[in-house]
């Protein structure tokens, strides 16, 4: 139904009131003549509104003078009464023009570009790098290498596992799949030993292949040779193994921060004040003044690119600036209070990072009077594994 109604308005309708005691008769003769009526609204007994194409309107007056009915023309919708109207204004239809061509033009050019990262795991820096290698608003589709661009990303991330580019309309999508950061393996049969990846108190060691070269309550830092990759006989000497084995150890957490007894807190009014601009391309036009009325507020910009389908972009943006009126409170706590908000803050960080909570065998807090302020450490004990593979060079 609603593409006909849309064929319509190409072609041109009317609205229409019919007035008679006939009206019933009048729809169903209508019906067997296959004329399409719509938008039917009774308005009285002996008055009905609806629409129909212009084509039909001859029909229409025939079967009105059967049913003894009369019509009225209500109103005349459509692009043929539209051309009609604005036939004798040549400047409007110069610019229609001049905004079609436009429109035309700039298919020819990226006006988007939407970057899709798997997962929603944001890149950092991922768009200045894609925009370097030659894919940025404003470029000439022709010109763009989408497998240069990609070569080009590739060489220079290593956190990027799969790459593709699809260019739809004035639209570049960019989809990205993050790569998993994965240990170097060692073959087997290759020798190594087993070297800390952390600081932290041994607390337990178990060498199934290689030699112990540290004991239970050792502290060991980055880099230091856990297990060794050789192992003495007393009849076969010195003979090189790929080191294998389970160590533990007592890791800490550490977190700091530094929490002043005077601090200035932003309160928002609720008042809003809102600003627009238009963006052509790299080129802004503010409505009305740029600068807000408030005296201190936040901003927040957005910035919506017009577009005529899903993927045809126009290089045309509004910016809305928000701008929420703010007020500054000082507020003063004691040294007790500053080093409890410390302790729960940063305790609420390194709960959050550490996701196996049975493995955390201690926490430690410490705090510092560091003149209008106090700094607090606060640090987790945790049991982990600890541990990784390292190649004898001879």
């Amino acid at each position: 139904m609603f593409i006909k109604v849309w064929i319509s308005y190409l072609i041109g309708y009317l609205g229409i009131t019919i007035e008679g005691y006939y009206i019933e008769r009048f729809i169903n003769m209508c019906r067997n003549h296959k004329i399409m009526i719509w938008h039917l609204k009774r308005k009285k007994e002996i008055e009905l509104d609806f629409r129909v194409r212009m084509k039909d309107f001859r029909e229409i007056c025939k079967i009105a003078k059967k049913t003894k009915c009369k019509v009225k023309i209500n109103r005349k919708k459509g692009l043929p009464f539209l051309i009609h109207r604005y036939k004798k204004r040549k400047i409007f239809f110069i610019l229609l023009l001049i905004m079609l061509f436009l429109i035309l033009l700039s298919s020819n050019f990226v006006w988007n570009v939407d970057i899709r990262e798997e997962n929603g795991q944001k890149l950092e820096n991922l768009a200045e790098e894609i925009e370097e290698a030659g894919l940025k608003c404003g470029k000439w589709k022709h010109e763009i290498n989408t497998k240069e661009v990609i070569n080009k990303i590739r060489l220079q991330r290593k956190d990027i596992a799969w790459m593709g580019i699809e260019l739809k309309g004035t639209n570049a999508i960019v989809k990205i799949v993050k790569a998993d950061e994965k240990p170097e393996i060692i073959d087997a049969e290759e020798y190594c030993n087993i070297v800390s990846d952390k600081v932290g108190m041994i607390t337990k060691i178990n060498a199934q292949t290689g030699t112990a070269n540290v004991k239970v309550g050792d502290t060991v830092n980055v880099g230091e040779t856990l297990i060794n990759g050789w192992m003495e006989g007393k009849y076969t000497g010195i003979r090189y193994v790929h080191a294998k084995g389970e160590i533990q150890a007592k890791v800490w957490h550490t977190k700091y921060k530094n929490i002043p007894y005077e601090t200035t807190e932003r309160i928002e009014t609720g008042k809003l004040e809102e600003k627009y601009a238009i963006k052509f391309n790299n080129f802004k036009i503010n409505l009305g003044k740029g600068v807000s009325k408030f005296e201190i507020y936040d901003t927040i910009e957005t910035e919506n690119k017009m577009k005529l389908f899903s993927d045809f972009y126009l290089p045309i943006s509004i910016l809305k600036n928000t701008y929420k009126e703010v007020k500054e409170e000082r507020k003063a706590v004691t040294k007790e209070e500053a080093e409890k908000i410390g302790i729960q803050q940063l305790q609420q960080e390194l709960d959050q990072e550490i996701e196996d909570k049975e493995s955390i065998v201690g926490r430690n807090v410490n705090t510092y009077e560091n003149g209008n302020s106090v700094d607090v450490y606060v640090t987790y004990e945790v049991l982990e594994s600890i541990g990784t593979n390292e190649k004898i060079v001879f």
